[in-house]
């Protein structure tokens, strides 16, 4: 199995397809992994793409289980973060040796994809944020409640979970009113192509994709109205001609 080994963790990926490559986060908060893409034999059609196979004919396809998450392990400490996800993430692709990528997240992923723009805006060439989470106002505990559903499961196969530690990285990671991976003033600033499609729900606010929408740059593609089945061929169409216009002229 393709794994990537980290300071202190050991991060399972899957390629698929050849050409510029997107690095996926997949869905699923604190158990975003590869399979979130998927779904399972017999559930309803899933409104997000299963974009390992969407993209793959076109592009190099990257998808990772995030730490802990999936085949994936790792430390937990208090003073780990977002950043000690992207720090993982960009290993990924140094162990693949892609330099310069695209990246398109859904739910969790779209707070992975601006943290990891932030870090290293040389290497990222555009985001695609598909659902974005964020701080709802009238469910301010919906996310940091995950994280103690998270650290309980792990707890039940490992024995260096320390609670001190959960309560650090708990607030490092959802202690904040936004997206929580990144500031206001940094979507603001933000000088990398992006395409938002809306949130709706409770753990994706329509409030924030609002706000996103306003701070993001004035050339974002914007779509409202992309679920599968209905708006199948939209989304599908309007991500690939997205990332095709901002993928190097030489890998065309």
């Amino acid at each position: 199995m393709p794994y990537c080994e980290c300071a202190d963790a050991k991060i399972y990926f899957e390629v698929f397809g050849e050409g510029f490559p997107v690095l996926l986060f997949a869905p699923g908060g604190m158990w975003s992994n590869i399979s979130k893409w998927r779904g399972t034999q017999g559930e309803p059609v899933r409104p997000v793409h299963d974009w390992t196979e969407v993209l793959s004919d076109k592009f190099t396809v990257v998808a990772m289980d995030q730490r802990n998450a999936g085949l994936s392990s790792g430390a937990v400490s208090s003073n780990h973060g977002w950043d000690t996800y992207s720090n993982d993430q960009l290993a990924v692709m140094d162990c693949l040796g892609f330099t310069d990528f695209h990246t398109l997240g859904g739910c969790i992923g779209g707070s992975f994809c601006l943290n990891i723009a932030r870090l290293a805006p040389h290497r990222v060439t555009s985001v695609v944020l598909q659902n974005p989470i964020g701080l709802h106002p009238e469910h301010p505990e919906y996310f940091p409640d995950t994280v103690t559903r998270w650290a309980k499961e792990l707890s039940q196969t490992r024995n260096d979970i320390n609670p001190t530690a959960i309560e650090s990285f708990k607030n490092n990671m959802f202690g904040s009113d936004f997206v929580f991976s990144v500031t206001r003033d940094f979507v603001h600033s933000l000088k990398t192509p992006a395409m938002l499609m809306h949130g709706k729900d409770k753990p994706h606010p329509p409030s924030i994709s609002a706000e996103l929408q306003k701070l993001l740059p004035a050339d974002t593609v914007s779509l409202k109205n992309w679920e599968r089945p209905k708006f199948d061929m939209v989304q599908r169409n309007t991500v690939i001609q997205f990332l095709e216009s901002n993928t190097p002229r030489e890998f065309l």
